[in-house]
């Protein structure tokens, strides 16, 4: 059994006799790394991985150039799920603050964009070295408080998060 969530479609479950019906209908080719061909009621799809994410069991993709997320669940947690315990490693933010004093060199999101885990929201330099501070979770930026080559303080408010 597996659950998916492909994009803003409601999940939907799958039994593994379901699973093993679908992966005899298609014909799957790989033609670069993590791209592939895959020809399902003889229509031809390319498929690109662009990330996986086992923390948040989330699979980012393109699909015929339509890129989307896929989050996925297996047997363990949905019986998790089942019980009433939540497995998602997904951390909303709110806010992220300067972690040290030092200098905003630069800005790799803009206000409306959406983050996850790990993405790179700006560089902040500190006794000459280059520190890029990372997104420690998931969200849309709806404000940002300090400029590119602005100089801030620790804990200073660097960004609102919706």
């Amino acid at each position: 059994m597996i659950k998916l969530k492909i994009g803003d479609h409601e999940a939907q479950e799958f039994s593994d006799e379901q699973i093993r019906a679908f992966k005899n209908d298609l014909d799957v080719k790989e033609i670069k790394p993590y791209t592939y061909s895959v020809i399902h009621n003889h229509k031809s799809h390319e498929i690109a991985i662009a990330k996986i994410d086992k923390d948040t069991r989330t699979i980012s993709l393109t699909i015929d150039g339509i890129a989307t997320q896929v989050k996925y669940a297996n047997k363990m947690d949905l019986l998790l799920e089942k019980m009433g315990i939540d497995t998602s490693a997904t951390t909303k933010l709110a806010l992220l603050k300067a972690p040290m004093p030092g200098l905003v060199v630069e800005w790799y999101v803009k206000e409306g964009d959406h983050v996850q885990a790990g993405d790179k929201l700006l560089i902040l330099e500190a006794m000459k070295m280059e520190n890029a501070i990372k997104s420690t979770g998931e969200g849309v930026i709806k404000k940002i408080h300090a400029s590119k080559g602005q100089a801030v303080e620790k804990n200073q408010l660097l960004i609102d998060f919706q």
